[in-house]
């Protein structure tokens, strides 16, 4: 499954292209608010970190294991609704959320930009501890169904395509490309159910 496999004009291998379209899945049914998108996104995440540890992105394929653990959470809060409502609905991060979120974020990519370059041999361990920060928020706010989740895809899908072309996994670079597409209509979508 990691055999190198023609598209386009460009390599890859089934195992990635398989990951790419579970994870445009995984997308579309989170902008929709489908609960069935949490089943999509374990798949996809355990199939993407064979992906990454091939490519040396440790902390991306650490972050594969934690978006698993994440989404069986995930697909719990959304099943079970937040103990006043039988869905969990849509809502903001208030000024002190957002800024303990940031607090969070920032010290992640610190422990983790330490432990990738002290500890591995990835050649890009401050994009990859960034965007591996970035991404643990991102994931978590859209377990919670915060509408800012979107914001932090959209920055965070952005940084991951100049990555992946640097890396070479062109067909995940396509993939956050259309990420960054799909996270500017979920947070429209969003916004609209959760106006303020």
């Amino acid at each position: 499954m990691n055999d190198p496999l023609p598209l386009f004009g460009f390599s890859t291998t089934l195992l990635e292209l398989l990951s790419f379209v579970l994870s445009i899945i995984t997308v579309a049914l989170n902008i929709r608010q489908l609960h069935w998108a949490w089943l999509f996104s374990i798949l996809s995440s355990a199939l993407y970190a064979v992906v990454f540890f091939d490519a040396k992105l440790y902390g991306d394929m650490g972050l594969q294991f934690v978006f698993i653990g994440v989404s069986i959470w995930g697909w719990l809060l959304w099943l079970r609704g937040d103990g006043q409502s039988a869905a969990l609905p849509v809502t903001r991060l208030n000024n002190h959320d957002r800024w303990q979120a940031l607090a969070a974020c920032l010290l992640a990519f610190v422990a983790l930009a330490g432990f990738l370059k002290y500890c591995t041999d990835t050649d890009v361990p401050y994009a990859d501890g960034l965007l591996t920060a970035g991404s643990l928020l991102g994931q978590v706010l859209l377990s919670r169904k915060k509408v800012e989740n979107w914001h932090v895809w959209i920055i965070v899908d952005v940084l991951y395509v100049a990555l992946y072309i640097y890396k070479g996994l062109t067909l995940t670079a396509v993939l956050y490309g259309i990420f960054v597409v799909m996270a500017i209509m979920g947070l429209r979508a969003w916004s609209k159910a959760c106006p303020q």
